[in-house]
């Protein structure tokens, strides 16, 4: 019964986290996020740790099912730590300096960070505009709102074209 209420409760901060992370998940950094002992991943996207943390979710049910109590009380335990770690890391991310690289490559990645972070405040915004605009039933706020969002994609399409411009260009140099 416990094991059940666990099971659901990890399942749920993975949802809630994943939707957190969701803006943010694509955004990589010049060095690793965690520690290889919380996540073996080598990417630096959060979306790959995320990945891993929903992997030892499943690892976490079939151990359930077969009743493997060791490894119930480690996977249960890591899991914790790996949510917990990267709910740490979205609740900073717009404290996060970049990682200090080559002179040559600061700038470009210090250019993506700050786009990175242009982009998820511009999903954020259209987002609550969106949730306003289905919550409203005034035509003319509706309308005002639609514009609003029209232009607030207009402006992420421009931010992630630049992203994908600043990427190429990092592609380049790290060669």
């Amino acid at each position: 019964m416990k094991t059940d209420r666990l099971l659901q409760a990890l399942s749920e901060q993975l949802a809630t986290l994943r939707a957190q992370v969701a803006p943010l998940a694509g955004h990589a950094t010049v060095s690793a996020r965690f520690d290889r002992q919380l996540f073996r991943t080598r990417s630096t996207r959060m979306s790959a740790c995320l990945e891993e943390a929903e992997g030892n979710l499943a690892a976490l049910r079939q151990a359930v099912e077969k009743a493997q109590l060791a490894q119930v009380a480690w996977l249960a335990e890591h899991l914790s730590a790996q949510i917990a770690a990267l709910m740490r890391e979205t609740a900073t991310w717009s404290l996060r300096q970049w990682d200090h690289a080559s002179p040559g490559i600061a700038k470009w990645q210090r250019r993506r960070l700050q786009h990175q972070e242009f982009e998820r405040r511009l999903i954020e915004m259209k987002q609550t505009r969106e949730a306003r605009c289905r919550a409203t039933s005034e035509p003319e706020a509706q309308q005002k709102l639609h514009q609003e969002i029209v232009a607030l994609e207009g402006r992420l399409s421009r931010c992630q074209t630049a992203l994908q411009r600043i990427e190429s260009v990092l592609a380049r140099m790290t060669r």
